[in-house]
């Protein structure tokens, strides 16, 4: 039976605010979402190129292992509702998933609108009400017996909209196209929350040197990386990345964004790639030997394109520093040497990140210090939830950070509908 206290408000219709609706709304509560959009799901809609990466259906630990930031905070919610939970939750909307490569999992028909869809459909058989370009102005509050508690929205109509419990989910800054303009954290710092450093994550890098243009739009395969700070190794990697005209992208350089971001800000990086990570070293001599042996009269530049793709080769072979109409049987066991050296350590300077408009998520965000990991709830104001990007949690690439904002929608949806 509805009661007037059981009446929740959401700012932001993404992945957290849309999950938080839903539980709530299964709560027996009225549900009123704001999204300031003219349609939901704005940057799901994008994630995983448009594929929509669900979640990761790796083991706990692996999940946790995954999470960048304050991972102990989300024990609570990776537990109340998991990955095996998620994946129930949308084949029960009928969205039939698939796990990838990574233990990613995928819609199986690849449309990232399926996911959107479901979960419109539920909010509407729910009862939901869902009101698209109306952007939350303010946070609304009303001290009692020295206890301050939100109580509702002041929206940008100028319309004061109340409710008895509010969750902010409105996502980040990163993509702001996608209506993340950090209006969270203003509402945060509105009643006294802190906002730790924020930085663009699971971003392109950017690079000094010349070549990285040259080698625009060439992807690397079965790859190794390294990035170090002079001689400190900071991450580490197998995958595959990608060469922008302006640096470096793609799956490792991703995830490393998320791990060495700060420390770029202060000082240049370093970025080592192992062409051949399944040769040694010595294994690799033997390969380049047994290439050039077989080609003994022809210049260097044309004995190697057994070696490496088309656009990468002239780069090598300039970077080598032995002159490209060098004759193969001329070439010093020096000369081969610091090549072997050149395939298995080739080096880029990491100068900065890319931005927020680049960025998959925001690094930092609301303090969990101040949040109830339980509950999602404020430990400062009564009756105010937060879930998802906004918060001060990130993870790496592969559904991790999808996976985040369902559980923590989950619990500010199940706080919030039976909070009173």
């Amino acid at each position: 039976m509805e009661t007037d206290m059981n009446k929740v408000l959401i700012a932001g219709g993404g992945a957290a605010g849309m999950m938080a609706a839903i539980t709530a709304a299964r709560q027996g509560c009225r549900v009123s979402l704001y999204e300031k959009n003219e349609k939901l799901g704005k940057k799901l809609f994008i994630t995983g190129k448009g594929r929509c990466n669900i979640t990761n259906a790796a083991d706990m630990d692996v999940l946790f292992q995954s999470v960048i930031s304050n991972p102990k905070f989300l024990y609570s919610g990776f537990y109340s509702f998991t990955n095996e939970q998620v994946i129930d939750f949308f084949e029960e909307l009928g969205v039939h998933t698939k796990v990838e490569r990574g233990e990613r999992v995928f819609p199986v028909s690849d449309h990232s609108s399926d996911v959107i869809n479901a979960l419109s459909r539920e909010m509407k058989r729910l009862g939901v009400r869902v009101y698209l370009q109306s952007e939350v102005r303010e946070l609304l509050f009303h001290t009692s017996d020295g206890i301050t508690s939100a109580c509702g929205f002041l929206l940008s109509s100028g319309e004061k909209v109340t409710g008895d419990s509010v969750i902010i989910a409105t996502g980040g800054i990163s993509y702001p196209s996608t209506g993340s303009t950090g209006d969270g954290y203003r509402f945060a710092k509105s009643c006294g929350h802190k906002v730790t450093e924020l930085l663009p994550s699971l971003v392109p890098m950017e690079v000094k040197e010349w070549y990285a243009s040259e080698l625009m739009g060439l992807s690397l395969r079965n790859i190794e990386i390294k990035i170090t700070d002079g001689k400190k190794k900071l991450y580490e990697e197998f995958g595959e990345m990608m060469f922008t005209h302006y640096g470096v992208t793609g799956p490792v350089i991703l995830s490393a964004s998320s791990i060495v971001g700060k420390k770029l800000k202060e000082k240049e990086l370093t970025l080592h790639i192992d062409l051949k990570p399944a040769l040694s070293a010595e294994q690799l001599d033997r390969r380049v030997l047994r290439d050039f042996e077989s080609s003994l009269n022809r210049q260097f530049k044309n004995a190697v394109d057994g070696l490496f793709p088309a656009k990468l080769k002239p780069v090598m072979v300039e970077l080598s520093g032995i002159p490209e109409d060098k004759k193969v049987h001329e070439i010093t066991k020096e000369e081969r040497h610091g090549f072997v050296r050149l395939i298995k350590d080739f080096t880029m300077t990491l100068t900065g990140l890319r931005g927020y408009n680049e960025a998959i998520i925001t690094k930092g965000g609301v303090s969990v210090k101040e949040i109830d990991p339980g509950t999602m709830e404020s430990r400062l104001v009564r009756g105010l939830y937060f879930a998802g990007e906004v918060l001060d949690l990130d993870a790496l690439t592969g559904g991790f950070n999808l996976q985040i904002a369902w559980s923590t929608g989950y619990l500010a949806g199940m706080n919030a509908g039976t909070a009173g």
